[in-house]
């Protein structure tokens, strides 16, 4: 009997605190190795303002990568959660500056709704931080609902983004 077909899915990688680049370097090795998943491409880590807050939080950095799973959304999920406590992400608050933040943007075409799991991300198509790098990875890539990447860049022109590291 062949083997199923493996998803695509794509994740937003963030951090503030403490050493960031760092942090997301060894989340993409962590990434490489979760069960039952192959990470394919990672883009370079790019430096932003932190959105939606006012507090003097640290500029973020960030990246996305492209995986291939056979783990369901949820398990994948599961797993991204569990890397973020690995490196020592706390939820004090929303929007409150992390050691590490992963964001399952897409996973194949599919469009879930549920509790705890909505992808298509539902922000993703208003961030330069996550649409700069994932153009990077994906130029082609189109965004359910929402439409090409390549077309959702002009929208965030205004965000102060600049890649730092390739």
């Amino acid at each position: 009997m062949k083997a199923a077909r493996p998803s695509r899915a794509y994740v937003a990688l963030g951090a503030n605190l403490g050493q960031p680049v760092i942090s997301l370097q060894s989340a993409f090795d962590s990434l490489s190795r979760l069960d039952k998943t192959s990470l394919l491409n990672r883009s370079s880590i790019y430096r932003t303002a932190p959105i939606g807050v006012s507090d003097g939080q640290p500029d973020y950095y960030n990246a996305v990568v492209a995986l291939d799973t056979a783990l369901s959304p949820q398990e994948l999920l599961a797993a991204l959660l569990k890397t973020e406590t690995d490196h020592g992400r706390v939820r004090p608050a929303q929007l409150a500056a992390r050691t590490l933040d992963l964001d399952l943007l897409m996973y194949d075409e599919r469009v879930i709704d549920e509790t705890g799991l909505t992808v298509p991300h539902p922000r993703m198509h208003l961030r330069a931080f996550v649409l700069h790098p994932l153009h990077e990875i994906a130029p082609g890539l189109v965004i359910p609902g929402r439409g090409p990447v390549a077309d959702l860049l002009r929208s965030v022109s205004d965000q102060r983004i600049a890649r730092i590291e390739a």
